[in-house]
C-alpha cells in the first residue's frame, strides 16, 4: 500500500454544519421573496429603475446635457436680462466701412489713427476682437520690395521708413489696450514671442488648470505689436455641441500658460491694473476677482451669460471714426470693443436669445453683465441638489401609486412638478441661479410610468383572469362586450327574433338509477358530454343561457347580432349529434377494454325562432344574461316531443322556413303543444345540405308528406297504403318505424272513435 492516507467519513459535525447553511441559505431566499411580496413587485421595479436614473444623471451623457441647456434657454427666451446703461461702445467695422475704406485688413495707420481718435476722446480701454497675425503688406518696406525699376535711393527712403505695424505699436504703448488673441486646435510651428510680460495673477485655492478650457495653441499678433500692447487675452467664443454660446471661459490654458479672456482683461487695465485672482474649492474653479470684484464661475471657470435684447445704440461705425464724425462724449470714459459684424468676416455668432449676433456685442453683454451684476450661475451644489429632487419625488411615485392609484398620484405629482418649477423660475428670476428640475420631472415621471404600466398589467392580467372564469358560464362574446362595457351590467333588456335551442338527454332517470352509488361517476359523465356540446354551440356563435342538470339552453342572435341565427343554431344541433355518438364510442370502449358495463347516450334538441326579450334577467342582488317570450318556451316543449316523435332534433314552423333548402327537414305533425291554443307545424331536422339534396331522402320525406296529406284528410285507407310503402325506410337521426307506429295506432284509434267534424288535423300534446 502507498503511503498516501484514503478519504474518511465527512464527520458529524461537518455535515451538521452543511446542513445549517442551506437551511440558512433557503430561509434566507424565502424571506427575501416574502418582503418582495409584500413590499410589491411594482415597487422593486420602480426601484430598479429609479437607480440607473440616478446614475445616468451623474454620469451626464451628452442628449440629457443638451436637454438641461435647452431648459436654461427657455428661461433666458422667457425673460432676457433687463438692458442696464453701462459705458460700453462697440466701434463696428460693418459693410459699409468695409465699402468706404476697403477691404479687411486695413493698413495698420489708419487702425492707429482709430486708437489715437478714441485715447483723445478719454476712452477708458480698448481691445480687439480681432488678431493681427501678420505683418501689414502696405507698410513702406513692404511697398518697397514690390517696386520693380524704381530709383534706387527711392527704395532706400522707404526702407527707411518705420513700418506701419511699428506705428501702430508706438500708438499701443500709449493707450489702455488689450491686443485679441484666438486658441488654435493644434500646437503651430514656433513657438510664443521670447520675454512677454506676464498676466499678474493670484491663485487662491488649489490649481485652477485641471479645470479650466485648453488649447494647444495660440494665434497671437506680430511679435512688434505683442511686445508693445499692454494687454493679451483671448477672445474665443467656446459654443456648446448644438452651435450656441451660452458660456465663456474667464480664462483658458494656451501653450502652457493662463491666459484671461478679452472682457476681464480690459476690465483690469480699466481699473488700475493690478492682479487677477483665481478661487478655487474641491468641486473645481469657484470664482475670479478683477478690479476688487468677485465673479462666480461654473467649475470649469466659464462664465453664464445672461443675455440681453441686441443693443444697436451700442454701436459706432469704424468710418465714421475714422472720418472724426463721432462726438467725444459719446467715447470718454467707455470701454471700447473693436470688432466686426461684417459677414464675410465670419464673426457672426448664435445665442439662446439671438439667432445671430457679432461676436464683439456677446463680449460686450459679457462686460455689462459684470458691471451691472446681473450674472447668472450655476451652483456647485446643483447636481446633488437635483439628484435629490429626483431620488424623493421618485421614491414618493414607489410609495404612492400602488396605494392611491394612477389617477390621484398623477395630481399629487402634477401638483409637486408645478411646485418644482416654479421654484427653479423664481430661483432663476429672483437670484439668477441655474437648478435643472427638468430631468428630475422626467425621471419621476418615467418612474410613475412604469408604476402604472406594471399595475395595467397585474389588472389586465386580473381581468383576463376573470373573463376566462366568466366565459366557463358565458359566451365570449358577452363577456368580452361586458368587459368593455360594464354599462351593460344593469337589469333590462331588449326584444329581437332570436333562435332557441333546448337540448336533453334521453333516458337519464335511468342513467342516474343506475350510478346511484357512484355520484362522482354521474358527474364526470354529465361532464363529459356537456363540454363537447357547449363547444359546439359556442364554436357556431351560440350564447349558453344555463345547464339544468343533463339540459343544455341556448340562443343566437345576441349579445351579437347573427343575420343567419337559425342555420348556425340548425348546424350546431346536427354537430352536438356528432359529438355524441363520438363520446358513445368512446364510452364503449372503455367498457370493453375495462370489462365494465356499457353506457349510451342520446340527446333530444328542440328549436325554434320568434321575437324574444333577452337582457340582464333577475334581481338587484343577482341576475344574468337570459332570454324570455313564447318562442323560448315553445323550443322547450319541441325538445320534450322529440321522443314522441322518434326525431333527434325538432324544429318549429320559422325555423324551417327560415333555413329553406340549405337543410333537409320534414314535417312532422300540426300539433298544440301543452300550454298553447295555437297550433304550432314541427318538422324534423334529418341533415345538413348534403343530406337535403340527396335523392332516397327526398323521396321518403315526400312519401310522408302524402301520409301526412292522406291523415289529415281522414283518409285512412290512403294513410295505412302509405304506411305499408314507407316500411323499411330509414332517416338519418329519426326513428322512421317508430314514427310510422305513432300514426298507424292514431289512425286505428280514429277509426274506432272517429274525430268531430270539425276536426283539423291537429294533435294536441298530453305531456310537456
Amino acid at each position: 500500500m502507498s503511503g498516501e492516507a484514503l478519504p474518511g467519513p465527512v464527520p458529524a459535525k461537518r455535515r451538521d454544519d452543511a446542513r445549517w447553511a442551506r437551511l440558512r441559505r433557503l430561509l434566507v431566499r424565502r424571506r427575501l421573496v416574502r418582503m418582495a411580496r409584500r413590499f410589491g413587485f411594482s415597487r422593486v421595479l420602480g426601484l430598479c429603475l429609479l437607480l440607473p436614473l440616478l446614475a445616468l444623471r451623474v454620469w451626464d451623457p451628452i442628449p440629457l446635457e443638451i436637454l438641461r441647456l435647452k431648459i436654461f434657454d427657455l428661461y433666458q427666451v422667457a425673460m432676457p436680462r433687463e438692458a442696464s446703461p453701462q459705458p460700453l461702445v462697440i466701434v463696428d467695422i460693418d459693410e459699409e466701412s468695409l465699402a468706404e475704406v476697403g477691404q479687411w485688413p486695413w493698413p495698420r495707420t489708419d487702425v492707429a489713427r482709430m486708437i489715437d481718435s478714441l485715447r483723445a476722446a478719454g476712452a477708458a480701454a480698448v481691445g480687439f476682437d480681432v488678431v493681427f497675425a501678420e505683418p501689414d503688406r502696405t507698410s513702406p518696406g513692404r511697398y518697397a520690395d514690390f517696386l520693380g525699376d524704381v530709383d534706387p535711393a527711392v527704395i532706400e527712403a522707404l526702407r527707411a521708413l518705420p513700418s506701419n505695424d511699428e506705428v501702430f505699436a508706438d500708438t499701443l504703448r500709449q493707450t489702455r489696450l488689450v491686443l485679441g488673441q484666438s486658441g488654435y486646435h493644434r500646437k503651430l510651428e514656433g513657438g510664443p514671442p521670447p520675454d512677454l510680460p506676464k498676466i499678474p495673477l493670484a491663485i487662491i485655492g488649489n490649481d485652477p488648470t485641471p479645470y479650466l478650457f485648453h488649447f494647444p495653441a495660440l494665434v497671437r499678433n506680430t511679435p512688434v505689436l505683442e511686445q508693445a500692447a499692454p494687454g493679451r487675452a483671448i477672445f474665443n467664443l467656446v459654443p456648446g455641441r448644438d452651435g450656441l454660446v451660452r458660456r465663456i471661459p474667464a480664462f483658458v490654458v494656451a501653450e502652457g500658460q493662463i491666459v484671461p479672456s478679452l472682457a476681464l482683461e480690459m476690465l483690469r487695465l480699466a481699473t488700475g491694473g493690478n492682479a487677477f485672482a483665481i478661487k478655487t474649492d474641491e468641486a473645481g474653479v469657484s470664482a475670479f476677482v478683477v478690479g476688487g470684484v468677485e465673479v462666480p464661475t461654473d467649475r470649469h471657470g466659464r462664465i453664464w451669460m445672461y443675455y440681453a435684447e441686441s443693443r444697436r445704440d451700442l454701436y459706432v461705425s469704424a468710418r465714421d471714426l475714422l472720418k472724426g464724425r463721432v462726438p467725444p462724449e459719446r467715447l470718454a470714459g467707455r470701454l471700447v470693443l473693436i470688432g466686426t459684424s461684417a459677414a464675410g468676416l465670419f464673426d457672426i455668432k448664435a445665442t439662446p436669445v439671438h439667432d445671430r449676433i457679432p461676436g464683439v456685442e456677446i463680449h460686450a453683454q459679457m462686460l455689462e453683465m459684470i458691471l451691472s451684476g446681473q450674472l447668472l450661475l450655476r451652483p456647485h451644489y446643483a447636481l446633488g441638489a437635483e439628484l435629490f429632487v429626483l431620488a424623493a419625488v421618485g421614491l414618493l411615485m414607489i410609495a404612492l401609486v400602488p396605494v392611491f392609484g394612477a389617477a390621484l398620484t398623477m395630481l399629487l405629482g402634477a401638483l409637486a412638478a408645478a411646485a418644482l418649477l416654479l421654484a427653479s423660475w423664481v430661483l432663476f428670476t429672483s437670484e439668477g441661479l441655474l437648478i435643472d428640475v427638468a430631468y428630475p420631472l422626467v425621471g419621476s415621471a418615467a418612474v410613475y410610468t412604469v408604476l402604472v404600466f406594471t399595475n395595467y398589467l397585474r389588472e389586465e392580467g386580473r381581468r383576463q383572469r376573470v373573463r376566462s372564469a366568466f366565459r366557463q358560464y358565458l359566451s365570449p362574446t358577452l363577456v368580452d362586450q361586458l368587459a368593455n362595457d360594464p354599462g351593460r351590467l344593469v337589469l333590462g333588456g331588449e326584444t329581437r327574433e332570436m333562435t332557441v335551442l333546448f337540448s336533453d338527454v334521453r333516458g337519464f332517470t335511468a342513467i342516474s338509477e343506475r350510478l346511484q352509488d357512484r355520484p362522482q361517476e354521474l358527474t364526470r359523465l354529465m361532464n363529459r358530454l356537456l363540454t363537447p356540446l357547449t363547444a359546439e354551440i359556442m364554436g357556431r356563435d351560440g350564447t349558453i343561457d344555463k345547464y339544468m342538470g343533463d339540459a343544455v339552453m341556448a340562443f343566437w342572435n345576441a349579445p351579437l347580432s347573427d343575420e343567419d341565427h337559425a342555420m348556425n343554431a340548425c348546424d350546431a344541433a346536427l354537430a352536438m349529434l356528432q359529438a355524441v355518438d363520438r363520446l358513445n364510442e368512446r364510452l364503449r370502449r372503455e367498457a370493453e377494454e375495462g370489462s365494465g358495463e356499457t353506457m349510451q347516450l342520446k340527446v333530444g334538441i328542440g328549436i325554434n325562432t320568434g321575437l324574444c326579450v333577452v337582457g340582464n334577467m333577475g334581481s338587484e342582488q343577482r341576475f344574468d344574461y337570459s332570454v324570455l317570450g313564447d318562442a323560448v318556451n315553445l323550443a322547450s316543449r319541441l325538445e320534450g316531443q322529440c321522443k314522441t316523435y322518434g326525431a333527434d332534433i325538432i324544429l318549429g314552423e320559422t325555423t324551417a322556413s327560415a333555413i329553406g333548402p340549405r337543410a333537409a327537414y320534414m314535417e312532422l305533425d300540426l300539433i298544440r303543444v301543452k300550454g298553447k291554443t295555437e297550433p304550432q307545424r314541427i318538422f324534423a331536422l334529418l341533415g345538413g345540405e348534403p343530406a337535403a339534396e340527396g335523392s332516397e331522402i327526398q323521396k321518403t320525406v315526400n312519401g310522408i308528406w302524402d301520409l301526412l296529406t292522406a291523415y289529415r284528410f281522414q283518409d285512412w285507407e290512403a294513410a295505412t297504403r302509405q304506411i305499408g310503402a314507407l316500411e323499411g325506410h330509414t332517416l338519418p337521426h329519426f326513428d322512421l318505424a317508430g314514427f310510422l307506429a305513432l300514426y298507424r295506432g292514431r289512425i286505428e284509434a280514429f277509426r274506432r272513435h272517429p274525430p268531430p267534424r270539425n276536426w283539423d288535423g291537429v294533435y294536441t300534446a298530453e305531456t310537456k
